[in-house]
């Protein structure tokens, strides 16, 4: 079996964007373009990817250190001379070369596999990934003998009337033959409107040594998607959401509105779960089964176990148990983690907090840096003040404490287990095990004393 390579373009500045975001880094669902293309290439275990940066080079080659080698494009004279940039890399080896944009994050890797297939089978030295469209305008046609043979491509801008009028068209991915490539390279111009030295120069350079050039027609028209503006970059978070919703809904995730429902591309999601309408999910974000998630709520990042209640809420890189309840309108911000069967009522914020098994916070708190044990009751408007206005302090909380409405916890402070917070105080010391802390003035009432004030109208 060939060796197999593949060369990722990614150098373009993107102009038509409009952005001082390098396009091949615009997001579809949550990752960037180049990241959606070099993880198909991934699935089909090629030997080594290479991919041609230039503007942006920095921040691309962040993006994919992992995955890939990298080769510098300093001018963008053209497609070919961007391939020809790999040349240190891969010229001298046997196999198969794949080269893609770095801008179509929609191919799969099942398309990229049949057309590695049908090279073969074919025996060609070249093949290109074509689609037929209805509306051809802007891409390269695939120009054709009588008897079906791929002659050559040619350019929108190089196009006649006649050749503008084929609907079959070049997609921008192909796969060669590698040294056959490279030899082939050599001989490109740039003898056309834009001055540019094409890739598709390369099918008619190696037609005239009669090799066998071949043309494999992709199933899915909308794979073949370049995203060069704005609008193009719609569609392809359109078109990859709808494929990310559909995967869920097959795999038997009930989505009540696939389409205002975002998901992202690495999102895992459990059976019999049912995602509402106006949810986002993003990042690296797992839900278990049995979940419900309700319109407007926000999980990035986070573990949510089975049987999760979540009602309008945001949760960034937080860990959710078993059984829990959270919101409405609650905030779970990073390194949270909730045990199972806890309750996070509306309006609480959670922060680099631990909540142990069945503990509840109702409403209108505030638990940060803190450590709260099993079966504790967090009464209304409590706050662990944890910021002295230099460092961050812990709050601990053991099993069975009962914390009344309005207490302020000043930390560093621990309260032991089974103790009992009265209402409306501030508690600066540690609580002993089964006591009851009693931290607020003792009330006194000045009779007639309003009247100073006008508050009585007698």
């Amino acid at each position: 079996m060939p060796n197999h390579y593949a060369i990722v373009l990614a150098a373009g500045q993107g102009t038509r964007m409009k952005s001082k975001l390098y396009k091949v880094l615009h997001p579809v669902c949550g990752k960037p373009m180049v990241e959606h293309v070099v993880e198909q290439i991934n699935h089909l275990n090629v030997d080594e990817i290479v991919t041609v940066v230039g503007h942006g080079a920095e921040a691309v080659e962040a993006h994919l250190k992992e995955n890939s080698s990298f080769v510098q494009q300093t001018e963008q004279l053209g497609t070919a001379h961007a391939v020809m940039q790999a040349r240190p890399l891969l010229e001298d080896k046997e196999g198969i070369t794949l080269v893609l944009c770095g801008d179509t994050p929609l191919l799969t890797s099942d398309t990229l596999s049949e057309l590695i297939m049908y090279h073969n089978e074919k025996k060609a030295k070249a093949t290109v990934l074509t689609a037929v469209t209805e509306n051809p305008t802007g891409y390269g046609r695939i120009v054709r003998s009588d008897l079906g043979i791929v002659e050559q491509i040619v350019e929108q801008k190089d196009a006649t009337d006649q050749i503008k009028a084929i609907k079959e068209i070049n997609t921008g991915t192909f796969c060669f033959d590698n040294k056959a490539l490279f030899a082939a390279l050599q001989k490109v111009t740039n003898d056309n409107a834009q001055e540019e030295f094409y890739l598709t120069d390369v099918i008619g350079i190696l037609r005239e040594q009669n090799e066998v050039v071949a043309a494999y027609s992709m199933h899915d028209f909308s794979e073949s998607l370049g995203v060069n503006d704005r609008v193009a970059l719609a569609e392809a978070q359109r078109l990859m959401q709808k494929r990310i919703n559909i995967k869920h809904m097959q795999q038997g995730v009930s989505i009540l509105n696939p389409l205002t429902t975002h998901i992202g591309s690495d999102v895992v999601i459990g059976a019999d779960t049912i995602i509402e309408p106006g949810v986002r999910l993003k990042g690296h974000t797992v839900i278990g089964e049995d979940c419900v998630i309700s319109g407007d709520t926000e999980i990035i990042d986070s573990t949510i176990g089975d049987k999760v209640v979540i009602r309008s809420s945001s949760i960034e890189e937080s860990v959710v148990g078993n059984e829990v309840q959270v919101g409405p309108y609650a905030h779970l911000r990073p390194q949270s983690k909730l045990g199972d069967t806890v309750k996070i009522g509306n309006f609480v914020e959670v922060k680099n907090a631990t909540i142990d098994q069945g503990s509840k916070i109702p409403h209108l708190s505030y638990i940060g840096d803190a450590d709260v044990g099993q079966d504790v009751n967090i009464g209304c408007g409590s706050i662990t003040v944890n910021y002295d206005g230099t460092n961050k302090h812990r709050t601990s909380i053991g099993d069975h404490v009962f914390v009344g409405c309005n207490s302020n916890l000043l930390a560093p402070v621990t309260i032991e287990s089974h103790s009992f917070i009265a209402a409306g105080s501030t508690i600066t010391k540690n609580v002993p095990e089964h006591a009851l802390a009693i931290a607020r003035a003792r009330q006194t009432n000045k009779e007639g004393y309003a009247k100073k004030f006008g508050y009585s109208k007698k």
